[in-house]
């Protein structure tokens, strides 16, 4: 999967790597090049006597030197810009991948996961590419030059190569090979701290109010534990990296100077040659120290690559038509026929036989007991589900036909959580339409009786908002919301149990306000409350996923038991209080 994600996401930085490759040789070759300089200088210069060597061949090895320098920065330059330019398209292309899964998609993976894939797993592989560029390129230049240009000086010594270099590789390739299974625990236990962490960030409140603030600090103590040793374990491998390489480094030194000692002292080789040979095998070393370095990288990376895989090949439950109809806007009719839906590996559907109509200029409400399917029902409108059998169809034609971005311009839904967005009143409001002026954002308020704490808020559309809404109550960000879908202008309103935290006064006079705001448009209001769908049209009793009524208040209090036992029920509790 790596090699997979290396190849598509490279491919157009394709021109700037040949560079860095390119670079690379030139610098290393100029690196290599440096320690054949320095034995001339001290067998034909220094034992010699001649000065005016000295110093020509010093200004060859300084011109040399610049060149290496040169190289190395513009190498460095180069691969920076590509490495950097694949992290973003691969963020890019995880976070458009995401924006299209349904929900089903988001719960298989979970947002704490989807978050640490599309940030520190990215990150990893981006890593990699920077040092592959910087540093792994240039490692098998320099190890192939290097064992040529210590041959040119001396080929009685070359045993000592054979030697050196696998001992080396053997070493390193058991530590890693240790790593690998401790980088893939390690990247599943940061989802873990993630998915502790945000729970209980999201569940502050509940966790006050419970007073398990140490029960909390307990599980996400044994997160954090249990990510620490998974970590220590890797840092103790990697401590164990650089100490074998040093002694293999240091022993291969004291090897050439012992062997290589005799050999001068022979006549059959030169002081020059020799330390030539000392720096050659130093180079070649270091090469593989640096290659050894980026495969320790390699295993993380590749773990990485795989989960990042698993989102980009995973397809949305919820795919475009491959011929999308982009119908015009019509009479804002939507239908149910048969419609069921059922969530994979599930004994029995959520919703079986659903059919109904909802036209412009009418309410549709939605009642039901709690797990009745409402909430299920009201999304496969705007396709955040696909109905596993029968059609949602608006205007006639069925959901799937039809263009996604036309289709959710024509829904304007409020959600059972409503969420605001970081940014003013303002911002919010113009979520769904940008070009909305603040007379129409005022008159969206009004209707959604959030035009009071508005006003009093000091910069009134201009009063910031923060994440999910946090700095305002349950019931001013249901208002909000409302105001949102209202500012649209939708040709169809989904109000899924929007209303449930207004007081009975408030979501009497939001309701009225609504009628003449919506004559054109088909509304769906799903409630709990019977006070709140009333009024409707025409009300729809679930029970388990069936329709077990259908009618007006007066209708289905006399013909459906259901309904008049929530009714009963919360009269009971109405009168109680």
């Amino acid at each position: 999967m790596l090699s997979r994600l290396l190849r598509t996401y490279l491919r157009p930085y394709s021109s700037a790597l040949t560079a860095v490759v390119a670079l690379q040789l030139v610098g290393t070759m100029a690196s290599l090049y440096l320690p054949s300089l320095n034995a001339d200088i001290i067998d034909q210069g220094v034992a010699t006597g001649d000065t005016g060597y000295i110093l020509t061949t010093g200004g060859w090895m300084l011109a040399v030197s610049l060149v290496q320098i040169a190289c190395s920065i513009a190498a460095v330059y180069y691969g920076s810009r590509a490495a950097m330019g694949f992290g973003r398209d691969v963020r890019s292309a995880v976070f458009h991948q995401v924006g299209g899964f349904s929900a089903r998609e988001v719960a298989q993976f979970g947002a704490p996961s989807l978050i640490t894939r599309s940030t520190n797993d990215v990150q990893q592989v981006q890593m990699l590419v920077v040092m592959t560029c910087t540093m792994l390129v240039a490692a098998p230049i320099m190890c192939v030059g290097g064992i040529i240009m210590a041959l040119r000086e001396d080929i009685g010594l070359s045993w000592l190569m054979l030697v050196c270099v696998p001992a080396l590789l053997i070493s390193i390739g058991l530590i890693i090979s240790r790593m690998v299974p401790q980088f893939r625990a390690m990247q599943t236990r940061i989802d873990t701290v993630n998915q502790v962490l945000r729970e209980q960030l999201s569940g502050i409140r509940v966790v006050r109010a419970f007073s398990r603030e140490r029960e909390e600090t307990v599980r996400f103590g044994g997160a954090n534990d249990a990510l620490t040793s998974t970590a220590l374990r890797v840092g103790r491998l990697t401590s164990l990296i650089f100490p074998v390489v040093m002694l293999i480094l240091n022993a291969s030194s004291v090897a050439v100077l012992w062997f290589g000692a005799g050999r001068v002292d022979g006549g059959d080789m030169r002081i020059g040659a020799l330390t030539a040979f000392l720096m050659y095998l130093m180079q070649i070393l270091t090469s593989m120290m640096m290659a050894t370095f980026i495969s320790m990288m390699i295993p993380r990376a590749a773990v990485c690559a795989e989960r990042i895989g698993e989102v980009l090949d995973t397809e949305s439950s919820v795919r475009p038509p491959d011929s999308p109809v982009r119908q015009p806007h019509g009479h804002a009719e939507l239908e149910l026929r048969d419609v069921e839906f059922r969530y994979p590996g599930a004994a029995a559907p959520v919703l079986s036989g659903i059919s109904f109509r909802a036209v412009a200029g009418q309410t549709t409400a939605v009642i039901g007991s709690t797990g009745s399917g409402k909430t299920t029902l009201v999304s496969l409108v705007p396709r955040l589900f696909d109905a596993t059998s029968g059609t949602v169809s608006v205007d006639g034609v069925d959901v799937r036909d039809l263009d996604p971005q036309a289709l959710w311009t024509r829904i304007g839904l409020v959600p059972q959580k409503p969420y605001l967005f970081t940014g003013t009143v303002a911002s919010n409001l113009r979520y769904g339409n940008p070009d909305a002026t603040d007379e129409e954002l005022w008159e969206a308020l009004d209707v959604a009786q959030a035009r009071d704490f508005v006003e009093a808020m000091p910069e009134g559309l201009d009063a910031p908002i923060t994440q999910g809404g946090t700095n305002v109550s349950g019931g001013q960000r249901q208002r909000l919301s409302i105001a949102r879908a209202l500012v649209s202008r939708p040709e169809i309103y989904l109000f899924d149990d929007s209303f449930s935290a207004l007081d009975l006064a408030t979501d009497a006079r939001l309701r009225a306000a609504l009628r003449p705001h919506t004559a054109q448009a088909a509304v769906v209001i799903v409630g709990q409350r019977i006070s709140t769908v009333a009024d409707a049209d025409q009300i729809i009793v679930l029970d388990d996923g069936v329709i077990v009524g259908r009618g007006t208040h007066d209708e289905l209090l006399d013909s459906c038991p259901t309904y008049i036992e929530i009714v009963e029920s919360q009269m009971t509790v109405e009168s109680a209080a």
